[in-house]
């Protein structure tokens, strides 16, 4: 295929995403903790348009605090596209216009989101065309969320969280996000759980370092059952988010007497996630909450990951 056959500019979309359970272990010697993960890809995109440059330059819109996004190496869909780049020997650059609609440090991926996106986008744009398998390789090297939000649906993440092995989930799940304006640091959170644990060490055995999905949280995904689902969901890290939030815990109060089956902490927070029965009541526990003050959204789940729109 000639140049000219190519692109001038590719819009990819793909989701953030909700861990449905998240199973916290030891940490290992490369900083990272051990993990076992299940992670459902729900109905808030974030879009990156990418364009031909001659350089790589980055701009960012979409959510009331985008200004706190950074537009340079920091950002990882400027990493993904360069990694790219350099992968594929392509010696252009491009111009990468993130639109988010994923809170900025909220738990919920939204810049792993924007990494996929960049990768599928670029690949695209520059022709590269690199198989799947390959595009996952370089996902996992950007963070443990990145290669979830290539592929979407519902996965069983273990190892850094980024081994993924599919996970039936069947019909749909409704969920209420409460989002906050103020992010939360993942490494902060992950460092408070260290702390919390170490503090309360003679309350508990050391922590695995290998761990698995919970049965009763496949059983309850494969039955498409959110009362069961309701009652498995978990979050080792919500203990901390709580810790260095506590006003959270009144959310998640106020999202159970609204009428929401559980509610859970998403990720490293401080999004709130609320598994509802169904759309119906999903809607109603979201204009309860708006009521309250609080930005509510209303997703559901699963949903594919990332994908060319045009």
């Amino acid at each position: 295929m000639s140049l000219a056959a190519f692109p001038e500019s590719v819009h990819v979309r793909a989701p953030g995403k909700i861990n449905v359970y998240l199973g916290v272990g030891g940490r290992h010697d490369d900083g990272y903790h051990a993990l076992a993960t299940v992670f459902q890809a729900v109905s808030l995109y974030e879009d990156v348009h990418a364009t031909e440059a001659a350089d790589f330059t980055l701009s960012v819109s979409g959510v009331d605090d985008a200004e706190s996004v950074p537009v340079d190496d920091r950002n990882l869909a400027m990493r993904a596209a360069k990694m790219l780049a350099a992968a594929t020997g392509y010696e252009g650059g491009v111009h990468l216009d993130l639109r988010k609609s994923v809170p900025v440090a909220g738990g919920m991926g939204g810049g792993s989101a924007d990494a996929a996106a960049a990768l599928v986008a670029c690949d695209a744009l520059w022709g590269t065309a690199l198989p799947p398998q390959r595009l996952h390789e370089l996902a996992a090297r950007l963070g443990a969320d990145v290669p979830f939000a290539l592929h979407g649906g519902t996965a069983v993440g273990t190892g850094r969280g980024d081994q993924l092995n599919p996970a039936l989930a069947r019909g749909r799940f409704d969920w209420v996000l409460v989002t906050s304006g103020d992010g939360l640091s993942t490494p902060e959170i992950y460092a408070r759980l260290d702390e919390h644990r170490a503090e309360n060490a003679a309350l508990a055995d050391d922590p695995p370092m290998s761990l698995d999905v919970p049965i009763p949280v496949l059983q309850a995904l494969r039955a498409g059952d959110p009362h069961s689902l309701a009652a498995s969901i978990f979050n080792d890290l919500e203990v901390s988010a709580l810790l260095a939030r506590p006003s959270l815990d009144d959310v998640i109060n106020e999202g159970l007497h609204a009428g929401a089956l559980s509610g859970i902490v998403s990720g490293s927070g401080p999004t709130i996630a609320f598994l509802c029965e169904t759309a119906e009541s999903a809607r109603y526990v979201q204009a309860e909450l708006q009521a309250t003050g609080r930005t509510a959204l209303h997703v559901h789940g699963p949903v594919p990951g990332a994908r060319i729109i045009s």
